[in-house]
C-alpha cells in the first residue's frame, strides 16, 4: 500500500503537528454535534434568530473540519473523525439533552466555543515553529470561532 509521505522532515516536528490536527479535528467535529443538538431542541421566544445562528456554527466548524483533515492527509498522518474518537478526544463539555430554553442554549454554546477557542490558541502557538502553514490554517480557524463566541456572547448580553 502506498503511504503519503510528508513533506515536514522532522519526525518530532511531524508528531506535533499531528496531534494539533488531530485534536482540532476532534474538536470541530464535536462542536458541529453540539451546535446541530441545541439547533434541533432549542425553545424560546429568540427560536428562530438562535435557532439560524447555530446552523452558521455547524457550517463554519464542518467546513473547517475538513480543511483540517485534509492538512493532517497532506502531511501523511490520516485523520481520524470516528464518533468513538471525538467522544473520547474533545475538549467540549456534555450538552444537555432534550428541549433547551434559549438562554441556555446559548450559554452552552459559548462555553463549548471557548473551550475549543482556548484549545485551538494553544495549537496555534504549538505550531508556530514546527509547520507555519498549519499555524496559518489555525490562525483562520480560530478567528471565526471568536467571531461566532462574540456574537453568542452578544445574545445574552
Amino acid at each position: 500500500m502506498y503511504v503519503v509521505k510528508s513533506p515536514l522532515s522532522d519526525d518530532a516536528d511531524l508528531k506535533t503537528v499531528a496531534e494539533v490536527l488531530q485534536g482540532a479535528l476532534v474538536d470541530l467535529l464535536d462542536l458541529s454535534l453540539v451546535a446541530k443538538q441545541l439547533h434541533w431542541n432549542i425553545v424560546g421566544p429568540r427560536f428562530r434568530s438562535v435557532h439560524l445562528q447555530l446552523d452558521d456554527v455547524v457550517t463554519t466548524a464542518r467546513t473547517h473540519s475538513d480543511t483540517v483533515a485534509e492538512r493532517a492527509a497532506t502531511l501523511g498522518v490520516p485523520p481520524d473523525g470516528r464518533a468513538a474518537t471525538v467522544a473520547t478526544g474533545s475538549g467540549i463539555g456534555v450538552t444537555p439533552e432534550g428541549w433547551v430554553r434559549d438562554a441556555d442554549a446559548v450559554r452552552t454554546i459559548v462555553d463549548a466555543l471557548a473551550a475549543v477557542i482556548m484549545r485551538m490558541r494553544e495549537r496555534v502557538t504549538a505550531t508556530a515553529e514546527p509547520d507555519p502553514v498549519t499555524q496559518d490554517i489555525l490562525i483562520g480557524i480560530t478567528a471565526d470561532l471568536e467571531k461566532h463566541h462574540w456574537m453568542f456572547q452578544a445574545e445574552n448580553g
